[in-house]
């Protein structure tokens, strides 16, 4: 494929991908308070017809801005007592590839590739002290892991899952 046919495609899929408007952005923001919802509750709650959100729920869901939907768990009342930040150096050049090993360890909820003192940081979701321990020792033992600073969560005052700055 030559550039000039490259472009144009990527200049008309920019085209068709409009940004979501404010419209989008309220419906968005019902979804993350409850998506569970029928279509037509969240439409009578926004003021659109049903076929109006589900048009643009569909718009939203095929340009990637929704990527998916679920529960969410009170982790304490599962007994995940000890939540941990852990902040992690990597040595080397194959830092992505240390995070997906750590990203797979079981009781390893999130990895993030970060900037500054850490180069990645994970949040560890444990049972027990020992299970934390045992979690983050097995971190360490990962070729390219130099070294871990663990952070324990005391209270959770807001989640991701509520956030809703859209």
């Amino acid at each position: 494929m030559n550039i000039n046919v490259t472009y144009k495609c990527l200049v008309r899929m920019e085209k068709e991908a409009r940004k979501p408007d404010e419209t989008d952005l309220r419906i968005m923001r019902e979804l993350v308070r409850n998506s569970n919802r029928s279509y037509r509750a969240l439409a009578r709650g926004l003021g659109m017809s049903t076929t109006a959100v589900i048009d643009r729920i569909r718009e939203l869901e095929r340009t990637g801005r929704i990527i998916g939907y679920g529960a969410r768990f009170d982790y304490l009342e599962l007994g995940y007592e000890f939540m941990g930040l852990v902040e992690i150096n990597i040595s080397g050049k194959r830092i992505i590839e240390v995070e997906q090993r750590i990203a797979k360890l079981p009781r390893v909820a999130a990895v993030w590739d970060t900037t500054g003192e850490y180069d990645s940081l994970a949040v560890v979701m444990c049972k027990s002290r020992g299970e934390l321990s045992a979690t983050v020792k097995r971190m360490l033992s990962i070729d390219g892991v130099e070294k871990t600073n663990t952070n324990v969560v005391l209270n959770v005052v807001k989640r991701l899952t509520e956030f809703d700055g859209v």
